[in-house]
């Protein structure tokens, strides 16, 4: 009897924290200062509208407006940090060999077409412009423009190098890292001010819904269901921390994005998403 009235009394108080602490953010986290905002995050500078991780595929998303830049990083032979989603050339240049075994100056060219991963059966066609670059010819081009870097490996020095290209252009106000790795986040960057969460039910569009296991289906619902909650997102976005979902390619997931309270939504289509912005009236916070 006693244990009982011990787990219902415990359970009763971690209930009401949790809705005190969920109704009034600041009381244990004071809010902080958001050194920018971005509605619109363009995932590899936009893969659907131009090669990815390219300077013209970047270029691009800038003119559109876009609020960042998401991309990727990788340490070539010659230890020069290059944007490039994948470890291994095989799928973007046809050539099998690892970024890291060779030098910058001898890295193959992209593809004239690549598969868009976050799309099913798409795939983008490039124009000229198929050079792997450098991160800073990034931060030469863009110095204004906020970057979403994603370490792709757990290597100190490319941690150490993209720390010290951060430093070097002044953009430690102007960076957010990027990993599905907490180990690589907590290396890159200590504070909590944004966090970047998928949208779980994307899973049945990127797969054959056909090809999907009850299993895949009941926990793809169950991660939905607890990550995409409204009350989450307020509480979050109240403490100052910014929510980023990726990565959305259609409307009807714009607008759940935002209907849920997302600051901003990262997509493979900037222009899809700047047209869908702009006629429903979607401008930054204020």
């Amino acid at each position: 009897m006693c244990a009982a009235v011990y787990v219902l009394s415990s359970v009763t108080g971690y209930v009401l924290a949790s809705a005190l602490l969920l109704k009034c953010p600041t009381l244990l986290h004071r809010r902080r200062k958001e050194p920018f905002f971005s509605r619109h995050i363009s995932h590899r500078g936009g893969a659907a509208e131009n090669l990815e991780n390219t300077m013209a595929a970047f270029k691009h998303a800038v003119d559109l407006g876009t609020d960042m830049l998401e991309l990727d990083c990788h340490l070539t032979k010659d230890e020069q940090v290059v944007v490039s989603h994948d470890a291994n050339l095989k799928r973007s240049t046809g050539i099998n060999a690892y970024i890291s075994d060779v030098a910058y100056a001898e890295l193959p060219p992209y593809l004239c077409k690549l598969g868009v991963t976050f799309q099913r059966e798409c795939f983008c066609e490039g124009g000229n412009d198929k050079r792997i670059p450098l991160l800073r010819d990034i931060f030469d081009a863009f110095p204004n423009t906020p970057v979403n870097i994603d370490i792709k490996v757990n290597n100190s020095t490319l941690i150490k190098k993209v720390s010290e290209l951060v430093t070097k252009y002044d953009r430690e106000h102007l960076t957010v890292w990027g990993n599905a790795s907490n180990q690589i986040v907590k290396r890159c960057y200590k504070e909590e001010q944004f966090l970047e969460i998928p949208m779980p039910s994307i899973i049945t569009k990127l797969k054959d819904p056909d090809s999907l296991t009850k299993s895949q289906r009941f926990i793809a619902w169950l991660a939905d269901s607890l990550l995409m909650r409204k009350a989450l997102f307020e509480h979050l976005t109240a403490r100052g921390i910014q929510v980023y979902i990726w990565v959305l390619n259609d409307e009807e997931d714009f607008q759940r994005a935002f209907d849920l309270g997302a600051t901003g939504v990262m997509t493979d289509f900037p222009t899809r998403l700047k047209d869908f912005m702009d006629r429903n009236g979607i401008s930054k916070p204020q």
